[in-house]
């Protein structure tokens, strides 16, 4: 949910419950003044009544009016309590209405009397309801015009953030443009423009200071073992060595050869991963890989291993240096990792491709097999083959898997 929407939601819950509370006080307000009104006019009534009493020694006459009603009624001295009432109406050949009456009392000649005077409250609960169905279109009209003033101004309001949002969607460590100036009046969001742009120049400039520093360390690696290996050549051709001497040449070849590979890996790596390798081209996956396994036919007659191949046409937009890596990393896994006389199923389909190959009978470790320098204590590969070709994958917008089904590993690219 978005932070307007958000902000939105409960500001209009907010004021529809405060405008609720609200209507209900003044609902409650407007009664109170209107009935105190009402029991006002009563006293006048029976003040009224008193003063005649006192002048005339007798009850006034009884009448009825259009909103008023009077009415004596002998009863016990001292009977009678003085109070407010909510009570009928009656009107000749009418529903009961509702009234407010005062029951108070009055001696006459030595007789004492109930007096109750009713006063109709159609007219107060009339004019209660016509100022609080104004009230409530107030609100109602309160609320809609917040409502679209807040999608209105909050849109630009939040304008410039959504700017610096998309500026950081867009950004990208190898590119050499700047983020855009921000023209806003709003102090909070110019902050966060120039962190935002700071936090860009320092990550380009530690970029290039790492890419400078990988470059040179591989250029000062390859030095040194092109160094090791000429004088490794001129070892070999002027001395008479043991069988034992020769055994320790070997492994300083076989090392070095390692080193190579793993320098060269870790390169290729940080090159996908920061996107440096963007040449494109048509690609025939089919076409290369049928040439990669006629190319590997010797390997794979040295460890008597069987070939199934069953390859459709598919055409990929790609760099060829990358897929020929791809291709070859997952066929001489599976070639490393198999057995003598077993198999090796590659299937290439419209939407994916899978090698099979036979293994160990176990599973491999599905969350550590793509990680950098795994390897099984019998591999003698970097541990950086599966690495290189799951960033491949990614940086090509694929999927590659891992699974197994006894007896067969099986690495699968979805396309």
């Amino acid at each position: 949910m978005k932070l307007s929407e958000r902000y939105n939601r409960v500001n209009l819950i907010a004021t529809v419950v405060i405008m609720l509370i609200t209507g209900a006080i003044y609902y409650l307000a407007i009664s109170l003044i209107l009935t105190d009104q009402k029991d006002k006019s009563l006293e006048v009534e029976e003040q009224e009544v008193f003063d005649y009493v006192k002048l005339n020694h007798r009850l006034p006459q009884v009448f009825e009016s259009k909103d008023q009603q009077i009415s004596f009624t002998s009863a016990e001295p001292n009977s009678i309590k003085r109070e407010f009432i909510n009570t009928e109406y009656y009107r000749e050949k009418d529903e009961p209405e509702s009234g407010r009456g005062l029951i108070s009392s009055v001696t006459v000649n030595g007789r004492y009397y109930r007096i109750q005077i009713v006063e109709s409250k159609v007219e107060t609960e009339d004019l209660i309801q016509i100022i609080f169905g104004i009230t409530i279109g107030v609100i109602l009209l309160l609320l809609l015009v917040l409502l679209i003033t807040n999608r209105l101004i909050l849109s630009r309001l939040w304008q410039p953030f959504y700017n610096i949002v998309g500026e950081l969607k867009q950004f990208k460590v190898t590119d050499n443009n700047d983020i855009a100036p921000l023209n806003t009046r709003i102090d909070e969001f110019n902050d966060l423009h120039q962190e935002v742009t700071a936090m860009a120049e320092r990550v380009k400039r530690d970029y290039k200071d790492l890419k400078t520093f990988t470059e040179n360390a591989s250029h000062e690696l390859l030095t040194p073992i092109a160094v090791i290996n000429s004088k490794l050549d001129t070892l070999i051709q002027t001395e008479n060595f043991s069988p034992q001497q020769s055994k320790l040449l070997g492994d300083l070849y076989g090392a070095v050869a390692r080193l190579t590979r793993l320098n060269q890996s870790l390169l290729l790596l940080v090159k996908i991963e920061n996107k440096l390798l963007t040449d494109q081209q048509s690609i025939n996956l089919k076409e290369l890989i049928e040439e990669l396994l006629y190319q590997l036919e010797d390997i794979f007659s040295d460890k008597m291993i069987t070939i199934s191949a069953s390859l459709q046409d598919k055409e990929i937009t790609a760099s060829r240096y990358l897929i020929d890596i791809l291709l070859n990393n997952l066929i001489i896994n599976a070639v490393r990792h198999n057995h003598e006389g077993g198999e090796i199923i590659v299937n290439l389909t419209a939407d994916s491709l899978s090698v099979k190959n036979t293994g160990e009978s176990n599973p491999l470790d599905n969350e550590r097999i793509f990680t950098r320098f795994h390897k099984s204590s019998t591999s003698e590969g970097s541990g950086l083959g599966l690495t290189i070709s799951k960033q491949i994958c990614e940086s090509l917008g694929y999927e590659l898997v891992y699974s197994h089904e006894a007896p067969h590993h099986s690495f699968m690219v979805k396309f």
